[in-house]
């Protein structure tokens, strides 16, 4: 039976495999750093093959650093952790589909590849800026004075100087930075779904650098724009030169044909025009009947009004939609007739009409093109994202420079979907998990709140403690960011509660003309999974069989850490299966056996079904396999001997000979 890996995929073999199959002459092998064959690449019988478009020399355009092989070496390679689930520290954990992840974004990224690969719809980042004081991630890129000198180059490898040394005004921090970005951005991009975009805050420090990283990872081709937001209003002291007022969102797609077109929501000033509301949600009148030199007939047709007169366009205005458009607007209850004096309608006889036309616009569908330039009423006065944060935690001041939530909704609006997921792994305070929340419950002015899922990552970094937020109990930044969660998901949704009005008759099931459930507010999704970053569940020895003999696994009493518990090991298992995070899951006990269903309702059968019990009775097996799931795992004290294990897949091909081929594939031990 086999065993489970528990280890990220290996993304230089994945590409050496690519290669394979274009090129099967090319691959050769070679020794690794243990002295054992491994395969390789002969790079020169590949340039053969590609040959005459290989770049071959110095004078190509490129854009590289001190360190930058090393990030890329980094981002392929294979991790041996897992993410350990915390309940106690979530909300709502039997029913959410949100994520907040605690550790090395790099680490989290790579066991996140399976589990999510293109599905994230949005991927919206505050790095560090690298203003020299907020750069915390060295990924052990850091080198002394003489590897530094190496690798620009100043001396060959008889230690003869080459050329001139840079002077020290050329600081090495863009290249830790640049290290840093590189390989977070590569695996970034794979889990971007093929209409996903990413939207990077940057300012001035690293902003060329940061296009020229981003052009080499997602492509020059699928730049979308560099949208700007005026971030202050210049008060304070006079600089030198230029009082700095902005900053860069960098958008990138991941596709930029398969990506849908952007629609900006509308300005604070244009909601307030939206003061109707209907069945369908709330609405404005917009004019049927406009301005127009057009001489089309085919929006000049008559109309017929409430008391049955027959009116038409004034000269110089047409109608908004041609007829057929109109009759089915006119069905669908879109169109409002009014009675007014001196408007822009006349009777068929060339008499003034007592009636205006209006189309119904409904403020979901009130969208249009982004510009360049974020509106103005998000510019940051007074820091306003720090005020917010702090408004929600009491007037305590538990973190400084947090981005303005309603950025990140505009962001949320023009690139996501209802039920797309949203990731940032660099969450600080938590400001896209605010936005995400707040927009679905936006939603319910389109009549339907959103179901967009959101995914958290933020290294647990140490409060100050001489700050106001250590000294109010929050030893690191996750510890503010969970909170921030909590109390504005419950903030967000006695706000919608108090403005939607009492006609949308909160707590009242309420159900479509197809017998379906309509969502109100109180479904909104306001709750978060935690999960912690950790070493691997399994001891060293389930990961190098062939380097341990048998006196020495039967010495062994188990291969799983003493501290890890059954949900430790199942939400290991989803990683290295791919599964999600945040589907349901139920426990039971069946014959004294404790059996874990993962996402039961995944289609015909459960998506997973684990026991990790010692010594399982035949009718648990037989149990679990007359479900049929997806997938099976135990563990490997589960059974005595190998008989055993071989027993157990004889008991799934009785359960299910449809499966029988693939068996051996379904059902897997820790």
């Amino acid at each position: 039976m086999d065993h489970m890996k528990f280890e990220t995929p290996d993304m230089t073999a994945q590409n050496i495999d690519r290669i394979a199959e274009l090129f099967p002459n090319c691959i050769t092998e070679m020794r690794d750093e243990n002295g054992k064959l491994k395969r390789g690449i002969n790079f020169e019988m590949l340039k053969q093959m590609l040959s005459p478009d290989v770049v071959d020399g110095d004078e190509c355009y490129e854009f590289t650093w001190v360190g930058k092989k090393a990030s890329v070496v980094e981002a392929n390679k294979p991790i041996r952790k897992t993410l350990r689930p915390c309940p106690e520290e979530s909300k709502h954990w039997d029913t959410t589909e949100n994520l907040y992840i605690e550790g090395d974004n790099l680490e989290v990224l790579k066991l996140l590849q399976e589990s999510y690969l293109g599905k994230v719809k949005m991927i919206y980042i505050d790095p560090p800026y690298n203003t020299g004081h907020d750069f915390i991630y060295n990924d052990r890129f850091e080198m002394d004075k003489q590897e530094y000198q190496e690798q620009i180059g100043l001396f060959d490898e008889e230690g003869n100087k080459q050329f001139a040394e840079n002077p020290e005004s050329n600081p090495r921090f863009h290249s830790d930075w640049c290290s840093m970005m590189y390989p977070r951005l590569m695996l970034a991009r794979n889990m971007l779904a093929d209409d996903g975009a990413i939207i990077i805050s940057i300012d001035d420090s690293e902003l060329e650098n940061l296009r020229k990283i981003c052009d080499e990872i997602y492509g020059a081709d699928n730049f979308v724009n560099c949208f700007i937001w005026n971030c202050s209003t210049a008060g304070g002291i006079r600089p030198k030169f230029a009082s700095k007022t902005h900053e860069y969102l960098l958008c990138y797609a991941k596709s930029k044909n398969d990506l849908e077109m952007f629609f900006a929501p509308l300005s604070s000033d244009a909601i307030k025009m939206y003061t109707q509301r209907d069945e369908r949600g709330i609405y404005r009148d917009k004019d049927f009947v406009f301005k127009n030199k057009s001489t089309n007939v085919n929006q000049k047709y008559p109309i017929v009004c409430p008391d049955g007169e027959t009116v038409v366009p004034k000269e110089g205005y047409i109608y908004r939609f041609v007829e057929e458009r109109f009759k089915e607007s006119l069905k669908n209850g879109m169109v409002t007739f009014k009675r007014t004096v001196g408007g822009p309608l006349v009777t068929t006889a060339g008499m003034q009409a007592n009636w205006n036309i209006y189309i119904k616009k409904y403020l979901g569908d009130a969208t249009g093109a982004p510009a360049t330039l974020i509106p103005k009423e998000m510019m940051s006065i007074y820091n306003v994202g720090t005020q917010c944060v702090q408004d929600l935690f009491d007037g305590v001041r538990v973190f400084d420079n947090a981005k303005p939530v309603d950025v990140v909704v505009y962001l949320t609006k023009m690139v996501s979907a209802k039920d797309s997921i949203v990731l940032d792994f660099f969450s600080g305070s938590a400001t896209t998990a605010h936005a995400v929340m707040l927009q679905n419950f936006q939603d319910v002015y389109d009549g339907k709140p959103g179901k967009r899922k959101f995914i958290m990552v933020q290294w647990p970094e140490k409060c100050d403690e001489k700050s106001e937020a250590y000294k109010a109990g929050y030893k690191n930044i996750c510890e503010i960011g969970k909170e921030r969660i909590r109390r504005a998901g419950e903030k967000e949704l006695m706000d919608i509660k108090a403005t939607a009005g009492s006609s949308m008759r909160w707590g009242q099931e309420r159900f479509d003309e197809f017998g379906n459930k309509e969502m109100t507010p109180d479904d909104v999704d306001i709750g978060f999974r935690v999960f912690k970053l950790d070493d691997s569940n399994m001891k060293d020895v389930s990961y190098t069989p062939d380097e341990i003999d048998q006196d020495m696994i039967a010495a062994t009493e188990s291969n799983i850490k003493e501290d890890r518990t059954d949900l430790d090991l199942l939400f290991g298992c989803l990683l290295d299966w791919g599964l999600p995070l945040s589907m349901p899951y139920y426990s039971e006990t069946i014959d004294g056996c404790i059996v874990h269903t993962y996402d039961p309702d995944s289609g015909a059968y459960p998506n997973l079904i684990a026991c990790f019990n010692e010594n399982i009775p035949d009718t648990v097996i037989k149990e679990i396999a007359r479900r049929k799931p997806v997938r099976a795992v135990f563990r490997d004290a589960s059974f005595t001997d190998s008989p055993e294990k071989i027993n157990v897949f004889e008991i799934f091909k009785i359960y299910m000979p449809e499966d029988a081929d693939d068996i051996t594939k379904r059902v897997k031990v820790l």
